[in-house]
């Protein structure tokens, strides 16, 4: 499946919804980060990920909550989610560009931990054309 499509975004939501880890950080963690990635090929794809109240959600679309979006391009997605680029490389050289509550970032960290797995799950079926 295609990187960002519908497929895929389907594929990390049920990643997420079977995380024991994503769910029990659920219930001390509240967090919703919308990502926008721009020039794809099919334009510009919204995510989200949600989570709080002792759920974790992943979708397409805007946060219902949104604490922060992230907004980059195609390429510097495609680069961060296959580890061509570093993502701290990618924020430090302004690559990603961040608004809203940056402190619920930093309180999330765990959240993002645990999300990786789920990435990593994915990434085997991903293509990224």
């Amino acid at each position: 499946m295609r990187y960002l499509s519908l497929d895929w975004i389907d594929a990390m939501q049920a990643q997420v919804a079977s995380s024991e880890s994503l769910t029990d950080l659920a219930s001390t963690h509240s967090i919703g980060v919308t990502q926008v990635v721009t020039d794809g090929p099919e334009g510009s794809v919204l995510y989200h990920l949600q989570v709080g109240n002792g759920i974790a959600r992943f979708a397409s679309g805007p946060a219902p909550e949104e604490d922060v979006r992230m907004e980059q391009t195609w390429e510097t997605a495609v680069g961060v989610a296959t580890g061509s680029l570093p993502a701290q490389e990618a924020f430090i050289k302004g690559h990603v560009r961040i608004s809203g509550d940056t402190q619920r970032l930093v309180d999330a960290v765990p959240v993002f931990a645990a999300l990786d797995a789920a990435f990593e799950a994915v990434r085997t079926l991903t293509t990224y054309e």
